[in-house]
Parts: structure tokens; C-alpha cells; sequence
């Protein structure tokens, strides 16, 4: 277990260098001058010169990527260009909002995806699984920017049962409810699908034929067998979900004017503030790699068999 995880460790290391890379050659081939942005439309060329200096922006494109490199390698992200504050302070301050809504989506849509999915294998072909199907089908079609503004317009403004914008650290749980259901309700719903499918397939097994035969409970043969050997591709969306609403909140946050990283980097993307955006990506880079990590260890740790099959794949 523990070559497994070295050398899935190591197998990370060019993923992140490849993303960083990318994401550091875009920005600065999209047009904008971030010394523009700094002094304003009425600077000079020499002071614009003098700021591009400053920012190292008058350097090769090779040469400010191995900068950056060295500068991340010491725990340094840089500055904002806006602000001046260090960009990783301020992820340090914006993490805790878009995380704790993270793992209030998560937990929604984990309880809510599971349970229609279980209803609609065990009642499949019947009213209640077409229901549990419409309501898959509808949560994946409709796209969280429209859901977001109707779900706030119904809820906070005309039903007032929740706060319609802003954060209050004083009640702390109310500003995450509705934010939460808005990013959850379409993970949710793809679950739905995928634990339908996987329980079906689970229950069509021979060992839940034998578990019958020996008169076990149907609830538990149904989670105690049949939920848990569907648990690998439950638990494969569930990661990849916790990882896209760390680093996909930005429309949620937007709408709801939530002071997490979402918001924060489409400030800095308006604003062309090219450290904040960097720290940003790097930031949801590690997250998502860590998340598969875990998933992979996790693979490794319930199915030895997974473990010895990613292992030969690593070792060729």
C-alpha cells in the first residue's frame, strides 16, 4: 500500500507542472496589459514600462514560469496586482466559505442521489422510478446559473426563508442552505442515475439471489449487499463532485454574493489580476489531484485487486 501511494504521488507531479503550464502560458497570451490595469488608461509609457519591470512582465515567457515555479516551490503565490495583498492570505481567507459550501452540496446531494437512486432500482418500470427519472433528467438539463436565479427569486425574495445575498458570520449555516441545494440539486440528480443503474446491476448478482434464499431481510440485502458492492462508481462521483463544486462555484457564489474563492477569481479574471488568477488554478489543481488521490487509495484499500491493476499500469 504504501509503494502504491509513492508512486501515485509521483504520477501527480507532471499533471500539476502540465496544468500549471497551461494555465500560465493562456493568460498571458489573452490580450490585456495588467500594468494598464494597475495604473490606469491615462499612464505614460514609462510609467507603464517602469510597472511592467516591477511585475517582471518585460521577461520571456520561459523565463517568468520558471520564476513562478521557484516562487510557489517557497510557499510564495505572489501578490495581488489589485489590492497588493499576498494572493495565498487571501485563498487562506476565502477557503473556509466556498469549502464549508462544498461540503454542504456534497452532503445534500450524496443523501438525496442515493435515496431516489435505491427507490428506482428497487421500484424500477413503476410510477415511482419514472418520477425518480424525470426528476434526473430535469436536474441535469437545466443549468445552475438559471436554477440559481429562479431558486432565489422563490425562496429569498418572494418567500423570504432565506437571505437573499451576503454573509453573515452570525448565522452561518442559513447563507449556505440555499447556495448549497442551487450547486448540489444537479450532482444529486446524476447520481440518482448512476446509483440506479448500479444497484440494478448489483441486485441482478447471483450472491443476492443466495442472500434471499437463506431469508436475510430485504433492507438488508439491500444495503448491506447491495449498496456496498455498488459503492466504487458512487463514490468515484461523489469525489469528483466534491472537487468541481471546490473549484466550480464561481456562478453560485456570484449569485448569491458569497465572499468564497469563486467570486474571488471572477473578480480577478474581470480585473485581469493575473497572480490571483494563477493561485486560483494551482489552488483547485492540487484539490482536484488530491481528491482522485484519495479515491484511488480508497479503490486500493477496499479492492487489493484494484491496487495490484494500478499498480502494473504505473509500473509500465
Amino acid at each position: 500500500m504504501i509503494e502504491f501511494t509513492l508512486r501515485r504521488l509521483m504520477a501527480t507531479i507532471p499533471v500539476l507542472l502540465g496544468i500549471l503550464l497551461v494555465a500560465f502560458t493562456v493568460l498571458y497570451l489573452i490580450p490585456g496589459d495588467p500594468a494598464l490595469t494597475v495604473a490606469g488608461p491615462r499612464a505614460d509609457e514609462t510609467t507603464l514600462n517602469r510597472i511592467r519591470a516591477e511585475m517582471g512582465l518585460d521577461l520571456p515567457v520561459h523565463t517568468r514560469f520558471v520564476n513562478y515555479l521557484l516562487k510557489i516551490c517557497k510557499g510564495d503565490f505572489g501578490e495581488s496586482v489589485i489590492s497588493g495583498k499576498p494572493v495565498l492570505s487571501s485563498l487562506t481567507e476565502k477557503l473556509p466559505v466556498t469549502l464549508k459550501l462544498a461540503l454542504i452540496s456534497i452532503l445534500f446531494s450524496t443523501l438525496i442521489g442515493v435515496l431516489m437512486g435505491v427507490i428506482g432500482a428497487v421500484t424500477r418500470g413503476k410510477i415511482i422510478d419514472r418520477l425518480c427519472t424525470l426528476f434526473s433528467v430535469s436536474g441535469i438539463s437545466i443549468p445552475v446559473f438559471l436554477s440559481g436565479l429562479v431558486f432565489l427569486y422563490v425562496f429569498a425574495v418572494k418567500l423570504r426563508w432565506f437571505p437573499s445575498s451576503g454573509f453573515n458570520a452570525e448565522n452561518s449555516l442559513m447563507p449556505f442552505i440555499l447556495p448549497a441545494f442551487t450547486l448540489g440539486i444537479r450532482s444529486a440528480a446524476f447520481l440518482a442515475r448512476i446509483v440506479r443503474s448500479s444497484m440494478i446491476e448489483v441486485l441482478n448478482q447471483d450472491f443476492i439471489r443466495t442472500a434471499k434464499a437463506k431469508g436475510l431481510s430485504p433492507m438488508r440485502i439491500l444495503f448491506r449487499h447491495g449498496l456496498v458492492n455498488a459503492l466504487i462508481p458512487i463514490i468515484t462521483v461523489i469525489g469528483l463532485d466534491l472537487s468541481s463544486y471546490l473549484n466550480g462555484s464561481v456562478i453560485v457564489e456570484t449569485i448569491y454574493d458569497l465572499p468564497g474563492i469563486g467570486r474571488y477569481a471572477m473578480e480577478a479574471i474581470s480585473q485581469r489580476d493575473y497572480p490571483v488568477v494563477q493561485g486560483v488554478v494551482l489552488l483547485g489543481a492540487i484539490v482536484f489531484i488530491g481528491v482522485n488521490l484519495f479515491i484511488d487509495l480508497f479503490y486500493a484499500w477496499i479492492n487489493p485487486k484494484v491496487r495490484d491493476e494500478m499498480l502494473g499500469k504505473l509500473a509500465k
